[in-house]
């Protein structure tokens, strides 16, 4: 009996120091505990969102909206962490922000035309 509460407080020890080391890694990478939960957030709203971009052409006007202010979310977590942690989701990163810039462009256009009749 007391053999198993000491292995079970061993491995609360181990628990405990495996979650310091983790934020002890991440503050010597300059990188902030919540920013870092946050792109971890952004990075699987970052997949949904690659979906979405393949087909942005045939949203609705509300999907547009919505697609905008997430994609705006992903990338404000994603520039607080150093690009070598996220290189390997680059080119959905890039997908998005493409769809994204051309959704602001082509609302830009569609209001400046309706302004200028």
């Amino acid at each position: 009996m007391e053999l198993t509460i000491v292995i079970i407080y061993v491995l609360i020890l181990i628990i405990f120091g495996l979650v310091a080391f983790s934020i002890f890694q991440l503050k010597l990478a300059g990188i902030k505990v919540k920013d870092f939960w946050s792109f971890i957030q952004a990075n699987q709203m970052l997949d949904k969102l690659y979906v979405f971009s393949k087909r942005y052409q045939r949203m609705s006007p509300q999907e547009q909206i919505v697609f905008l202010s997430e994609a705006e979310k992903v990338f404000d977590a994603f520039d607080k962490i150093p690009d070598m942690v996220w290189e390997d989701e680059y080119r959905k990163y890039s997908q998005v922000l493409d769809a994204y810039k051309n959704i602001r462009l082509s609302r830009w256009n569609t209001q400046n035309s309706g302004n200028n009749k």
